[in-house]
């Protein structure tokens, strides 16, 4: 199993473009066919246009939107064309609230979508929106790549989240050509079940069938000793110098992480590393 095709979603250079370099270093490792999808997005909140607006005002801020769709489309299409790779440049005008829609056509054929991390202060709105279209509409596993950071030419440790929820074994199957590249893998277990059905070997049964992927894994058992979820997982990636993190996305309804947070939003807001996810 290897990525074959790759997408990367750009709607700003200035932010994006950590996640576009990151796209192009694992095409030119995958030996992977690169798709990027340029977006110029009316960012008008629906309900915006009063009654009897002129309609001059929605066409003014459409055309704005393409303009933008074709001067990304131009810069992207220039960056790639020095990368030694096949690949392809689509632009593509919405309004925010049509966004969902045109993000989970373009990238439910890829094997792996790889975009910028979601927040932080000069994050707009889209990039979560972005990511939850991919994750939920399009059902593509997507690394989330931090600003300033580089995908490393080789992996040397990644850390699996695991708690025996769907989300994380989808997560771990998308995962298997990072895992068999990487030197060394973690499987994170934070206070397993006392009375699960593996609770004799918390962890033991994934490592087994990792290890005939080629994959060489040790079992991390962790107690709950930080209020959050993502803060024992991130501090085990420093004690582990870990390259990446591979996790379940929305074990919860994003509603209720939106609202009360929750692991994925966590790890989200704080990863230093990459971040693969899937749902």
């Amino acid at each position: 199993m290897s990525y074959k095709t790759i997408v990367s979603v750009v709607t700003n250079m200035e932010t994006d473009h950590w996640a576009l370099n990151a796209a192009v270093t694992l095409a030119q490792r995958e030996e992977a066919h690169l798709d990027v999808l340029c977006l110029g997005i009316d960012r008008t909140q629906p309900g915006f246009y009063y009654a009897g607006a002129s309609a001059v005002v929605l066409q003014d801020n459409l055309i704005q939107a393409q303009a933008e769709a074709e001067e990304l489309e131009k810069a992207v299409d220039k960056h790639l064309a020095q990368q030694g790779i096949p690949y392809g440049v689509r632009g593509a005008t919405t309004q925010f609230a049509g966004l969902s829609p045109i993000v989970a056509h373009r990238t439910r054929l890829a094997d792996l979508v790889v975009l910028p991390k979601p927040y932080g202060d000069d994050r707009p709105h889209e990039h979560e929106a972005i990511l939850e279209a991919t994750l939920f509409s399009g059902s593509v596993p997507v690394l989330v790549i931090p600003d300033k950071v580089e995908l490393p030419a080789s992996l040397s440790h990644i850390v699996v989240a695991w708690n025996e929820s769907r989300e994380s074994l989808t997560a771990i199957r998308s995962a298997l050509p990072f895992l068999q590249q990487s030197a060394e893998v973690s499987i994170a277990i934070i206070e397993p079940p006392a009375h699960g059905p593996d609770r004799s070997d918390p962890g033991g049964e994934l490592s087994q069938v990792l290890s005939r992927h080629g994959v060489r894994s040790e079992v991390c058992v962790l107690a709950k000793t930080m209020p959050r979820i993502s803060d024992i997982i991130c501090r085990l990636c420093d004690d582990k110098s870990a390259d990446m993190v591979v996790m379940g996305a929305y074990g919860h309804s994003r509603f209720r992480e939106a609202i009360l947070g929750g692991a994925t939003r966590n790890m989200l807001e704080m990863a230093e590393i990459p971040v693969l996810m899937a749902h």
